[in-house]
């Protein structure tokens, strides 16, 4: 069988960019490489396309060392609509060579300018298939406020908040104090377009508001303070269906935080203690039915393409409230999302190759 050439792109200007250039090192050691043929594309953070090695080790995620997308001085051109699919890239001293034709792009991209439909929609321009959300979802599940929105209109519970612009916090700060106060003692501040628990915090009794809206805002000019939600952190990997069949979702995992006020970034990644990552959770088969069922109506609400993870809380009353849905999860070796499909038979590879091929059949359709 002839392989299929597989762009893995990553890095980019968000805040995310170490993240994703740790999901990339995942995916570039456990590709299929007898089916693709990998072509490993790096954005650096001021924007600029190269030609990255070949190399999953660079790319290793530790609390020493956070990788990085340097720029090398080479420059990848991609494919013009209506044309070939060939990838090029021009080396430093001006010479082009041709990398192969391209037959899809896994774009392993967390935050702004990757996970916000703006990369999505390039390809879309340029006529290239790619994996995982579309240009829709991908825009609504990155702005948290508008993910609210989304799955309120469809009658699933999100937790109790507010929205609070930069401007409107500069003009009348004491009347965002007395909407926080409302929302309960324990609040948390996040900024509405970042991930991967960067530029969020814990607030209790208003001890520390000022600053975790400006370090919020520093994200973002769009904030999100919500009530805290007392219960279990529980979160679901969905898949896409194909040929119109309905998404699946995985068997939930569950994030224990033993020492942890929340889980943030150092717990997701760099391996931090006090907080465990389980799966399969420790949950009854109902419980389990109810998050799967609640995870693919999540993903449906928000027009889901390719995958999403869904995380929810589980309160003391078995409601089942959802937090937000992450359009890319991170694959690095702790991460929840392979994790959970491992858990539910699926071996990593596999699960980088289930995104390729659905990336590909619905570009076909």
């Amino acid at each position: 069988m002839d392989r299929q050439t597989v762009v893995v792109l990553f890095g980019g200007r968000s805040s995310e960019h170490s993240i994703s250039s740790a999901t990339a090192g995942g995916v570039l050691a456990a590709i299929d490489r007898d089916r693709y043929a990998v072509i490993p594309v790096g954005i650096t953070r001021d924007g600029a396309f190269v030609l990255e090695e070949d190399d999953p080790t660079k790319f290793a995620l530790d609390a020493e060392r956070l990788p990085e997308v340097i720029d090398n001085g080479t420059r990848v051109r991609w494919p013009e609509p209506a044309g070939d699919r060939m990838l090029r890239v021009v080396a430093p001293d001006g010479s082009t060579v041709d990398l192969g034709e391209v037959d899809a792009v896994l774009p392993l991209l967390h935050g702004l300018h990757g996970e916000d439909g703006a990369i999505q929609g390039f390809l879309d321009v340029i006529e290239v298939p790619y994996a995982g959300g579309g240009i829709l979802d991908s825009a609504v599940c990155l702005d948290k406020h508008f993910t609210k929105l989304a799955l309120r209109a469809a009658g699933i519970p999100v937790s109790p908040g507010i929205t609070v612009r930069s401007a409107q916090w500069d003009a009348d700060p004491e009347s965002v104090r007395r909407a926080v106060a409302e929302l309960g003692a324990v609040v948390f501040v996040k900024p509405a377009s970042a991930g991967s628990s960067v530029g969020v915090s814990r607030v209790e009794g208003g001890a520390g508001l000022d600053e975790a809206l400006r370090v919020a805002f520093a994200e973002d000019d769009k904030v999100l303070v919500e009530s805290g939600v007392a219960g279990r952190e529980i979160e679901v990997g969905v898949l896409a269906g194909r040929r119109g069949d309905r998404a699946r979702a995985s068997l939930p995992g569950e994030v224990v935080l033993t020492s942890r006020s929340f889980y943030d970034f150092e717990g997701k990644y760099l391996g931090g203690d006090g907080v465990d990552i389980v799966c399969p959770a420790d949950l009854d088969d109902e419980l389990i039915a109810r998050l799967q069922d609640s995870a693919v109506r999540a993903f449906e609400a928000v027009d889901g393409k390719g995958l999403a993870r869904v995380d929810f809380f589980v309160t003391p009353s078995g409601e089942l409230v959802v937090n937000e849905l992450n359009t890319m999860p991170g694959f690095t070796p702790i991460s929840m999302f392979p994790k959970c499909w491992i858990a539910s038979g699926m071996s990593y590879s596999e699960l980088i190759t289930e995104l390729i091929e659905a990336g590909l059949q619905g570009h076909r359709s």
